[in-house]
């Protein structure tokens, strides 16, 4: 198959969806499959990349995250489908790029990927510690509408966990089908663990060698709650030494760093390519600090699962989707207060028992990503086989002449 993926939300610098990206590139290679992502960027130009191709479309960059560009050239991605004719095309995000797939007239697959919850990041961010989750959903009715009548243009709309496919069901969007998300095992294990990388880490925070070290891997965006998890270290170090490595960049950057600029053990250690590294301190941690309840699958979370890692979560999101008793503390979103003690019962743990329960869960619950691919691949060769199968003279449903996004 050849796949084309309408990727509004790629960047060179990007967080979860640069690194499914790329690891779809490669395993479509693997598969025999030719992959070629759209994506926005600052010019025009094609990219050969891990088997696959990224055809870059001008765009103008993100005022609120410079590292991002904004999809705003329909006849340009639309005239990029026209050239390689893709048997599927993937709608990547919900808003233009979703629409522009959506609207091209070619007759491939059309496969809309769920990779983000407008209403849990937005909405339920600002306004769910007020008025509760289930409420903030009935307010985001509007949302709701729309996404069914994008979804209907797609013969299928994929999700990450089984959890996601019956929230968008009980919404009424149709064709959803779970098609479970996995991480770069080979990249994540406990044998990864330095103690030279957990001295220097230590080292970086200021505090004793001898004290636990936590970890943070996240972009800086609202949606993210490192307030949460700032204000929750600056809890447990009026008693005891903490430390808090905190990986990641992105438009709130500078208010992390003003957040925790006076709260003692806090590192701010930026966005790292170097994934070598990144996993080693993973490994080295006492536990994973997650803020952020709007994941629609946690990768961060299941990269320190597989690590041998135990876990500290918001009880809701993709996050909590991955986290069981036996390694993990739970509490609720946006409290720093019942952060810190989640952080606090965790480290009281038995730490031999929590790494194997993590050992049980990365053989058990977490899939790979190339687990996941085949399984993507497969779901798009059993709808195309479908298609052809189809009665003859069967219209393909009509794109609404309205055009938001365009």
């Amino acid at each position: 198959m050849k796949i084309v993926d309408v990727s509004e939300f790629y960047a060179e610098r990007g967080g979860g969806v640069r690194v499914y990206t790329l690891a779809k590139l490669s395993a479509g290679t693997q598969a025999g499959h030719e992959i070629v992502v759209i994506a926005p960027g600052p010019e025009d130009r094609e990219q050969v990349c891990n088997g696959g191709r990224i055809v870059w479309v001008k765009s103008n960059p993100d005022p609120l995250d410079p590292r991002y560009y904004l999809l705003r050239r329909e006849q340009a991605v639309h005239a990029i489908l026209d050239r390689e004719q893709p048997d599927v095309v993937e709608g990547s995000s919900t808003w233009a790029g979703g629409w522009y797939a959506a609207r091209w007239s070619g007759r491939a697959l059309k496969a809309l990927i769920f990779h983000e919850d407008p209403v849990a990041v937005w909405a339920q961010t600002f306004l769910g510690s007020i008025l509760g989750a289930d409420r903030v959903d009935r307010l985001c009715f509007a949302y709701w509408r729309y996404l069914r009548r994008l979804s209907q243009h797609f013969d299928v709309t994929t999700v990450s966990g089984a959890w996601l496919e019956r929230r968008l069901s009980q919404f009424g969007i149709q064709q959803v089908k779970t098609v479970p998300f996995g991480i770069e095992k080979a990249h994540f294990s406990p044998s990864r663990r330095d103690p030279e990388v957990r001295r220097q880490l230590l080292a970086l925070c200021k505090i004793p060698e001898t004290a636990p070290l936590l970890i943070s891997v996240s972009r800086h965006h609202p949606e993210k709650r490192l307030g949460t998890v700032i204000d929750a270290i600056k809890h447990i170090s009026r008693t005891q030494s903490v430390g808090l490595v905190m990986f990641g960049d992105g438009p709130l950057r500078r208010w992390t760093e003003y957040r925790a600029r006076n709260v003692s053990g806090i590192h701010l250690a930026g966005f790292t390519y170097d994934r070598g590294f990144l996993s080693a301190a993973i490994a080295s941690a006492d536990a994973l600090v997650h803020g952020s309840s709007a994941e629609t699958y946690g990768l961060a979370v299941a990269e320190a699962i597989c690590s041998g890692t135990p876990i500290v979560v918001p009880n809701q999101g993709g996050a909590f989707d991955l986290a069981r008793p036996s390694y993990a503390e739970s509490y609720p979103p946006g409290d720093s207060k019942a952060c810190a003690a989640a952080i606090e019962r965790l480290l009281k743990r038995d730490r031999p028992m929590l790494q194997r329960a993590c050992a049980e869960a990365a053989t058990h619950q977490i899939g790979s990503m190339d687990e996941h691919f085949a399984k993507l691949f497969e779901l798009y060769e059993e709808k195309l086989g479908d298609r052809q199968n189809a009665p003859l003279g069967q219209a393909s449903v009509e794109i609404a002449s309205s055009k938001p996004f365009a």
